[in-house]
């Protein structure tokens, strides 16, 4: 059954890689495109071009974390509370960042074409802001419980060496 998962995982994360980097080049074919007088306005093409590529690398940054963590150490024991607090504030500082360079394209797109659809990137820069708040609480509490728990598995430690 590993063998399968890791196939599973190493196949996702080749096609989460694939979707990013063709997402980056559609950005790329529009600007140039743009270029070439199709009727687009240059700034917004490269406006455009700016969150396909936020969105491309924070796809391409998941599509990483899962080969590594789930095809490359598959093997290794993720059961620790600092592994798993390692990966997850990973994982989500990429998505937080993302967020929050989308909401900045949103605002400038609406600044250069219509100041009330501002409403939109402060929206998102607004829900980026909750993710980060949330990912600190996120930290807090598991640095808590990883303290407990190295205490914990400390005092059993000491137990068992009492005890022979």
């Amino acid at each position: 059954m590993r063998a399968i998962n890791r196939v599973a995982f190493a196949g996702l994360s080749l096609a989460l890689a694939i979707s990013a980097v063709g997402l980056a080049g559609y950005g790329f074919f529009a600007v140039i495109q743009a270029l070439g007088g199709s009727g687009t306005p240059l700034e917004r093409a490269l406006l455009d071009l700016i969150g396909y590529l936020i969105v491309a690398l924070a796809v391409f940054d998941v599509a990483k974390y899962l080969f590594e963590d789930e095809v490359q150490r598959a093997h290794v024991d993720r059961r620790a509370p600092g592994e798993a607090r390692r990966s997850v504030t990973r994982i989500v500082s990429t998505i937080v960042i993302a967020v929050l360079l989308e909401g900045l394209v949103g605002l400038f797109r609406a600044g250069h074409d219509d100041m009330s659809q501002s409403i939109y990137g402060v929206f998102v820069l607004l829900a980026g802001g909750g993710l980060l708040l949330t990912l600190g609480v996120y930290q807090r509490l598991s640095a808590s419980t990883e303290a407990e728990v190295g205490a914990d598995d400390e005092l059993k430690a000491e137990e068992e060496r009492d005890g022979d």
